[in-house]
């Protein structure tokens, strides 16, 4: 996988300001506030059922807010249009469609939908940017190929070649490693990271739901920890990843330290089975 990316429309900055938000009556997102600036990844983590995605969605005005504002380049973004939202932020969600009878670029396409004339066909800088977009994410090979071939983390990474082909300046990613194998989890954080740097580009400002705690010290600038809806800790990882906060989220117990070899922080749950994968060596 290349290390380029496709240029962004310009640096954007994307902030949700004491946001309340819920489903019907039940509120799950409690007062939270959360800045995404170029060149910076945020990572939100958290347990399940804390309301990582339901935030990333609701910055994305794809969830309505019950208090509180979302900004974007400092303006209330409920007053543009989907298609300005469309040209300056893109989404990479969790559920997505396997789209059979198209081919691979035919989905990657779909991304530069916002930036084309009515019943125009594609210009030279969106097949610059649909070439740019399957480069990056590992896809340019299967390009042709029928997409309702492909393997489940094949059409995740056709799927995030059609955000990033939206050629925008903040990319929010809702899991983006779920399904995918060790190589491609580890290329789509060098990927987000590559995005956030600005590596051929002006810099992005990034906004991922993770799981895997150790992805978002791998890729993430600035942590926010959720729990039951609410800001537990936030800031720089080494800050808001520390044994307490892990163990009071996640309720299970946790060591914290910092490995020997690297430097970076490890993670260790405590389950019932502590002694599991030790290795031993004879003396």
């Amino acid at each position: 996988m290349s290390s380029a990316s496709p240029g962004s429309t310009g640096a954007r900055t994307l902030e949700g300001d004491h946001l309340t938000l819920g489903y019907g009556r039940s509120t799950v997102i409690h007062d939270v506030s959360a800045t995404l600036t170029p060149g910076t990844v945020t990572a939100l983590v958290g347990p399940n059922g804390s309301g990582k995605s339901t935030l990333l969605r609701s910055m994305a005005r794809l969830h309505p807010v019950t208090g509180g504002t979302v900004r974007l380049d400092g303006g209330d973004m409920a007053l543009l249009s989907h298609r300005d939202v469309a040209t300056r932020l893109t989404l990479f969600s969790q559920s997505r469609p396997t789209p059979d009878g198209l081919t691979v670029r035919d989905v990657v396409s779909f991304g530069r939908h916002p930036h084309r004339r009515r019943f125009a066909g594609l210009s030279p800088d969106d097949h610059s940017a649909v070439d740019r977009a399957l480069e990056v994410t590992g896809m340019a090979d299967k390009a042709d190929r029928n997409a309702g071939e492909l393997s489940g983390g094949e059409v995740q990474r056709a799927w995030l070649a059609a955000c990033l082909a939206q050629d925008t300046g903040v990319v929010l990613l809702d899991e983006p490693t779920n399904h995918l194998d060790l190589r491609f989890q580890t290329e789509i954080l060098d990927l987000i990271r590559d995005l956030a740097d600005g590596r051929s580009s002006a810099p992005v400002a990034v906004g991922v739901v993770l799981h895997d705690l150790d992805h978002a010290l791998r890729v993430a600038d600035n942590l926010i920890l959720l729990a039951g809806g609410r800001v537990l800790a936030t800031g720089p990882p080494q800050d808001v990843l520390t044994a307490e906060n892990i163990s009071t989220a996640y309720d299970i117990p946790v060591d914290v330290g910092v490995d020997p070899r690297t430097g970076r922080l490890r993670i260790d749950p405590i389950g019932r089975h502590p002694d599991r994968g030790i290795v031993r060596t004879t003396p």
